[in-house]
């Protein structure tokens, strides 16, 4: 057995999930023309598609240890060996999160350089919204917002690829007209959710790039990165003073879309009269200049 293989645990009834798991590997095994590798056909009759032998030699592992996966044994699956799987059965990015749910009961981690930018139809579910709405990677790098965002918080278009990145704006360039004590509960509470986030990707090197920066730039950031909290949840109120229309109070409250496992989407609710006029001036202004679309540059 090879190091990344871990022996199937204590026999246990085998349960609908394991069974779901049997019936698609073979489905995305039988599927796959062995000619289409260079591999000779099956000489038993009534069979086609790939042998459980090719999927192993394809994938670095023993026949009996895939077979033990196939039969859907409870057993331990290394990332490493689900994406060689994943490229073996060339599953499509969909399948791949399907397989990663039945055999590791979570989604895939984000791979380095995914989601440099937004999922065409995830940009059309912000552009349709009546609120501000944002589209972020797991990292919080900014990949595409709507005209309400641009409005009522400022245009990211304004500003480089590389410094659209939600929390190095709240620590290094925050909103003006944000009191102190506001600025830094909002700090507070957005560095926890991204501990959260760390302890799930620490592998991303995207992260450690940002941490880095954030460290280099931010003395708020350093403080509060040493505190040891944690949020699951998005920033909440948060409430702060528009030159253009005053003091608003939004609810922001963050979704991640179905399909698309490395998205956030970040949208601002509003809270008050003030906040709802605010929206309703804005959207009325953005109609009457004709901006109905909104593309990055």
């Amino acid at each position: 057995m090879k190091a990344s293989e871990s022996a199937p645990t204590r026999k246990r009834l085998r349960s609908p999930i394991d069974s779901q798991r049997s019936e698609f590997l073979r489905r995305c095994r039988n599927r796959i023309d062995p000619s289409d590798l260079g591999l000779p056909p099956s000489r038993r009759k009534r069979t086609t598609g790939l042998r459980r032998e090719d999927v192993a030699a394809l994938s670095g592992v023993s026949v009996s240890w895939y077979t033990w996966l196939e039969q859907g044994r409870d057993m331990r699956v290394s990332d490493e060996v689900l994406e060689r799987l994943c490229v073996t059965l060339r599953l499509t990015p969909d399948e791949r999160v399907y397989l990663f749910s039945l055999v590791q009961h979570r989604a895939p981690r984000t791979q380095a350089g995914e989601l440099e930018e937004a999922p065409a139809d995830v940009v059309r579910l912000i552009q349709s919204l009546g609120i501000p709405a944002v589209a972020m990677n797991l990292c919080w790098d900014i990949l595409a917002w709507n005209p309400l965002s641009a409005a009522i918080y400022g245009d990211y278009a304004k500003l480089p690829p590389t410094e659209r990145n939600l929390l190095q704006l709240v620590l290094v360039r925050p909103l003006e007209h944000v009191d102190t004590v506001e600025s830094e509960r909002s700090a507070r509470h957005l560095i926890a959710r991204l501990r959260f986030d760390y302890s799930k990707h620490d592998e991303d090197p995207r992260f450690e790039t940002l941490i880095r920066r954030l460290e280099a730039t931010s003395p708020l950031f350093r403080r509060l990165w040493g505190v040891p909290e944690f949020s699951l949840r998005a920033l909440g109120l948060f409430n702060f003073r528009s030159e253009r229309y005053g003091d608003l109070t939004f609810e922001h409250i963050s979704v991640v879309p179905d399909g698309h496992p490395g998205i956030r989407i970040g949208t601002s609710v509003p809270a008050t009269p003030a906040a709802r006029r605010a929206v309703a001036q804005a959207s009325a202004e953005l109609l009457k200049a004709g901006v109905s679309d909104y593309q990055l540059p």
